[in-house]
């Protein structure tokens, strides 16, 4: 078997991590922005295909289902060869997906294309932080992960904005082409000027081991591999209380420009550019202040990269129940954009934390592994499923009943949260997946 050709296992310079660090917070930027430009445009595809709200929210379906089903792939690649060059590819696949939009003139075309980005932004989302990982020992991660992730909103609000506005004035089509150039540009950058770190290079204690790969070559590695993460209790809660969250923040953010237009009467690029303006605000400010949180209260104990998503994930709740349902209980919409801005700053604390949590509590040999699995099952319990069942719910009643419903896992999630901070690792030292 062929063993994989790791860099020298010499310290990352400054200079190599914070090039890393920018580039891939760059591409992930781009990312969200590829991701929410549908939720933005959808109003209109809706009208052009003649769909449900069902139908609509089944375009994501499609999307997480590619992503989940690409995820163990590229987690064994990940943990087995290179990941820049792997991360240039997924870049220059998914960009070339939306230039494919221009062509699509069809309600399957159109989930076929859906499909196939999420391909590209999976392997991504597996590759990336990995490598992050690899450039920062573990007490940085969670400042260096929380920077990465500032993306989301950020790159999430202005897909809104593009989707909105681009569609209003040109075609919806034309919103994913013009997307298409800057991940193009980034991924050509990140192939000139990014180094690829050793595996487990920045580990606190403990004799490297990336250089043995000979377990990796096989199958059997894989179960070996997924047995031990079942296991890992400080993980598994990581995991599956980013699950919960995902499902509510993924159907929420697919439905809130539609809600806008519908509930609040905001034209299409109007309800974009709110949901855009709030989301950047409210986003970035709850991501920067959840890591800095994360940060100071980790120096005491391990457990903040849990509690702060504990925290957060239970008080966004009552802030979202005024978004939905303020008009009905107060009868007016005054509060409807109040209610929405605390609620998507509350759940974004904890979106640096939580996942600075994931790849502390494992060994840096299967963290690809370990973050293909957080992928997949955030995905598949989470906002694969959340927008077609809002969808569902709004055809039968209402969309204000539909965003409602997913709320009650924002408490699931603050639940297992909490009991995961029982089995947060010490920062201290590298935990021993197992």
């Amino acid at each position: 078997m062929a063993t994989v050709n790791e860099p020298a296992a010499s310290a990352p310079s400054v200079a190599g991590a914070a090039t890393a660090l920018v580039l891939l917070t760059a591409l992930n930027f781009v990312n969200y922005i590829d991701r929410y430009i549908l939720p933005g445009v959808q109003e209109q595809v809706k009208g052009e295909f003649h769909l449900s709200d069902a139908q609509i929210g089944s375009l994501t379906l499609w999307f997480m289902v590619a992503y989940m089903a690409t995820s163990p792939i590229t987690g064994w690649l990940g943990d087995r060869f290179p990941r820049k060059p792997m991360i240039v590819v997924a870049a220059l696949f998914w960009s070339g997906m939306n230039l494919f939009t221009a062509s699509v003139h069809s309600y399957r075309s159109l989930n076929l294309r859906h499909a196939a980005l999420g391909i590209g932004e999976a392997s991504f989302g597996i590759f990336a932080p990995a490598v992050l990982s690899d450039f920062y020992p573990p007490a940085q991660r969670n400042r260096v992960l929380t920077i990465f992730n500032i993306a989301i909103p950020v790159g999430a609000a202005l897909g809104y904005l593009v989707g909105g506005t681009v569609a209003e004035r040109l075609d919806w089509r034309a919103a994913f082409v013009i997307s298409a150039v800057p991940g193009i540009l980034i991924a050509i950058l990140i192939a000139l000027l990014m180094k690829e770190p050793a595996r487990g290079v920045s580990r606190d204690r403990g004799a490297r081991t990336a250089g043995n790969t000979s377990g990796r070559q096989s199958i059997w590695y894989l179960l070996q591999a997924a047995q031990t993460l079942l296991r890992n209790k400080a993980y598994m809660s990581a995991v599956l209380g980013y699950a919960a969250v995902t499902f509510s923040l993924g159907g929420i953010s697919w439905w809130i420009p539609s809600f806008l237009h519908r509930a609040a009467g905001y034209s299409l690029s109007k309800a974009a550019f709110v949901m855009g303006a709030v989301t950047v605000v409210a986003g970035l400010g709850g991501t920067a202040l959840g890591g800095i949180i994360a940060q100071r209260w980790s120096l005491r104990t391990g457990k903040a990269l849990y509690l702060v998503p504990a925290i957060s994930s239970a008080m966004a709740v009552p802030p979202a129940l005024v978004c939905f349902f303020g008009e009905r209980w107060f009868g007016t919409t005054s509060l409807m954009l109040p209610g929405l801005a605390a609620s998507i700053f509350l759940i974004f604390l904890g979106t640096g934390p939580v996942n600075a949590a994931t790849v502390n509590a494992v060994r840096p040999e299967i963290r690809a592994t370990a973050l293909a699995g957080q992928l997949f099952l955030i995905h598949a319990l989470g906002d694969t499923i959340s927008p077609r069942i809002i969808g569902v719910v709004s055809d039968h009643s209402n969309l204000n009943l539909g965003l409602g419903s997913t709320l009650v896992t924002m408490l699931i999630a603050s639940a297992l949260f909490f009991a995961g901070a029982g089995y947060a690792p010490s920062l201290r030292t590298v935990q021993t997946a197992g």
